[in-house]
């Protein structure tokens, strides 16, 4: 009997060899292989370790703790705060709304809720709060500027260019250099009535106070108890014929009470009594020189 030769191996793959490299060469396959199954294991490990409650606390423990380190370096520590433009009363306002424990880190200091904190305050236009080199929190302040004292009720208060309330104060001898106005709805119109302040040059001396009637108008109030009432429209042009007027003939030097120029194409005087008596005086006198 003649020995059994050894049978040849079949190259040929196996079924499960070739659908493994059939299945290799599909590209999504091998993008799986090479990244998705690494992450998948990463992110598998990951989620298991931070399933642990200990696991998390002590990591975040280490984030703040490393967190922390950075932030209270010396470099990033603000030690005071420093306050240029203002005035030693608004400063002590500023230092109370803005209750910062020195030194404090520059990452707990909230600068915008500051800055809206200071705007705040009445009489601070403008604002800019900044950390700057050498651990200094700089507040620089533009105040607003007073001009005009508005009396409402029994209650004065300091009033800007544009009408916004400055401050309030508890005499009107506190601020005597600034004018006097009066009247619900004098702060609307502050523009308005130092214009007309303006064009009073020619009695500017005299000139007590403007009064804003029925919200609707100025009335100016001179010394002598005199007052020009003016329109509700175009107030200025009005008040300049009359201080046209002042100029000219001296109207206001005489026994006159009101200048009442509400209706400008019937301008009208009021005089007073000792005028009106010299006047029925002088009729009864010369019946025939005046006509009712």
């Amino acid at each position: 009997m003649q020995p059994l030769k050894p049978s040849r191996r079949d190259p040929a793959p196996s079924r499960v060899a070739y659908r493994l490299q059939r299945l290799w060469l599909t590209p999504v396959f091998r993008i799986f292989m090479r990244a998705g199954l690494p992450v998948a294991l990463v992110v598998g490990l990951i989620g298991g370790y931070f399933s642990q409650p200990e696991n998390r606390e002590a990591v975040y423990g280490k984030f703040a703790e490393l967190r922390r380190s950075i932030e209270e370096r010396p470099e990033f520590m603000v030690k005071l705060m420093a306050i240029d433009g203002a005035t030693p009363s608004i400063g002590d306002d500023i230092r109370e709304i803005v209750p910062v424990d020195f030194p404090v880190s520059s990452f707990d200091l909230d600068l915008p809720g500051i800055h809206d904190r200071i705007a705040e305050l009445d009489a601070v236009e403008r604002v800019d709060v900044r950390i700057r080199a050498g651990g200094i929190l700089q507040v620089q302040i533009i105040e607003r500027t007073p001009a005009a004292v508005w009396r409402v009720g029994q209650d004065l208060e300091l009033l800007d260019a544009v009408g916004h309330r400055v401050a309030v104060i508890s005499s009107r001898l506190e601020r005597a250099d600034l004018p006097l106005l009066a009247g619900e709805g004098a702060e609307k119109h502050v523009p308005e009535a130092l214009a007309l302040l303006a064009a009073a040059e020619p009695v500017r001396g005299r000139v007590r106070g403007l009064v804003r009637i029925g919200s609707r108008r100025w009335d100016v109030v001179l010394d002598r108890e005199q007052r020009i009432l003016l329109p509700d429209q175009n107030p200025i042009p009005a008040f300049e014929q009359v201080m046209a007027l002042v100029q000219a003939r001296d109207l206001l030097e005489r026994d006159i009470i009101v200048v009442d120029m509400r209706n400008q194409n019937r301008p009208t005087l009021r005089m007073g009594r000792p005028a009106i008596a010299e006047m029925r005086r002088i009729r009864a006198a010369h019946p025939g020189a005046y006509r009712e």
